[in-house]
């Protein structure tokens, strides 16, 4: 291997790695071809010597994610710390004539694919379970239920501690089946149930 295929090699080897260790790397690469020395294992040797010095990975989450969620204000149960309170974002206009059964498949497609993946195992299991035999009325319910906001959904449904449930929410029929479905008390294993084939 000359010179010039060695720093290659050791440039696309070092690109994963660090950025600013890539020029060492392919200097060592470069300068093992002269010696009959494995320009990868030069490579290896470089940034194994280099990564001591490399700056910390940021592949941690911040310190406010560790932290456990603020609880509500009492006085104003309905404040959202989180977002601007000038922002009003409209809730979607559903047709009144929306089909049953097509209503029923856009709430299943809803319920997979959420912001978050708590939400997603929580609501996608719920669907698999009780959207099939929910009444128009209760669709209605769901779908409204459906627009909140992600992690108030998981906050509210896992019961943390110092979330105020709305009476907009708590008052829904399908509620208590929201609040039983969260505790999993069979202690299955979630996962993103497979969809069904329907004729």
């Amino acid at each position: 291997m000359n010179a010039a295929a060695a720093s290659i090699a050791a440039r696309r080897f070092a690109f994963a790695s660090y950025y600013p260790t890539a020029l060492a790397v392919t200097r060592a690469a470069t300068a093992a071809c002269s010696r009959r020395i494995s320009p990868a294992a030069a490579a290896i040797r470089t940034l194994a010597s280099s990564s001591s010095s490399a700056p910390p990975s940021s592949s941690s989450p911040p310190e406010w994610a560790r932290k456990p969620p603020q609880p509500d204000d009492p006085t104003n149960p309905s404040s959202q710390p989180y977002l601007d309170p000038t922002i009003k974002i409209p809730r979607p206009q559903r047709p009144a004539s929306e089909p049953t059964d097509q209503k029923r498949a856009r709430l299943l497609w809803a319920s997979r694919k959420r912001g978050i993946l708590e939400s997603d195992l929580l609501m996608s299991t719920f669907a698999s379970e009780y959207l099939q035999d929910m009444t128009r009325a209760e669709l209605d319910e769901y779908d409204q239920f459906l627009e909140e906001n992600d992690w108030d959904i998981y906050y509210w449904v896992t019961g943390a501690k110092g979330k105020i449930v709305p009476e907009r929410v708590s008052g829904i029929s399908i509620w208590p089946k929201l609040v039983e479905h969260a505790l999993n008390t069979q202690r299955k294993i979630l996962r993103m149930p497979d969809l069904e084939r329907r004729k």
